[in-house]
């Protein structure tokens, strides 16, 4: 029997996968998701969400997606590794992304057909192409140059793509040496780790959706100190050590993580 069912719980309640099932929404998390819902449905253009690795942007994003799944004027496309090496290799994973289908040859026959593509979806049709890029700290200053040129492409009322950019905090000043970037920059937040209540909640949170329903808490109040001491409040940080901890009492026979389970994970 794995360890989740001898527990009570019906599900993996701490697994570090992106699954908006389990995405607790912090302060800072639930911000930066209204936030991008507004910009995107005004077509605002450019957002950019920053964040130390661990504070959920991936989750973040498949969140995201879930908000807009039951509405079909918005085609999202999402790119979760954009370290591509050349203008040309980028430009030729869009496309195909897109789908846009005639034969191409060089960079300038990829933007034109990207351009007539968002002109005939965000226009004609009254399409919003949305298009997320996960681990934005990797993105080459070349490419950023292709972004700022997608970020030309407007209506006077709109920009026809809508960018959503994630990425770790680093990757701002890299940023700001593409001119004229940050003057596109519709919307710029970071996202901060947890405090020690929001630690708590989410434990619970995770704990109640993996179907965790007996009246005894599996954490006591001083592991969850010790938890939050020991992960500053990073949510991937609290997923993998409160796994361990319900790994090791679920080995030791005993039903509730204390401080010094926790102590002895540290």
């Amino acid at each position: 029997m794995s360890y989740f069912k001898a527990l009570g719980l019906g599900k993996e309640p701490f697994s570090t996968s992106p699954d908006p099932e389990f995405f607790y929404h912090s302060t800072s998390h639930e911000t930066a998701l209204k936030r991008l819902e507004i910009a995107i449905r005004l077509r605002r253009g450019l957002s950019i969400i920053l964040g130390d690795v661990g504070t959920g942007k991936t989750t973040l994003l498949r969140t995201l997606l879930q908000t807009f799944k039951d509405e079909g004027d918005f085609l999202f496309h999402m790119v979760l590794d954009p370290s591509y090496k050349s203008e040309f290799q980028f430009l030729s994973s869009l496309v195909k992304m897109f789908d846009i289908m005639p034969v191409f040859k060089s960079t300038l026959d990829f933007k034109e057909a990207l351009e007539r593509y968002l002109f005939q979806k965000g226009v004609e049709e009254n399409k919003t192409i949305v298009l997320l890029i996960d681990e934005g700290q990797k993105i080459t200053l070349e490419n950023l140059e292709v972004l700022r040129m997608f970020l030309n492409y407007e209506t006077n009322e709109y920009k026809l793509l809508q960018l959503v950019v994630m990425g770790q905090v680093e990757m701002l000043p890299r940023i700001k040496r593409v001119r004229n970037f940050m003057d596109r920059v519709a919307l710029k937040y970071t996202i901060n780790p947890l405090d020690e209540i929001e630690t708590k909640k989410m434990i619970e949170f995770r704990l109640r959706q993996a179907g965790y329903s007996r009246k005894n808490n599996l954490f006591t109040d001083e592991a969850i100190d010790q938890v939050y001491q020991h992960t500053q409040g990073y949510p991937r940080k609290i997923a993998m050590l409160c796994h361990d901890a319900l790994e090791t009492i679920a080995m030791k026979d005993v039903s509730v993580v204390d401080a010094e389970i926790i102590k002895g994970l540290r």
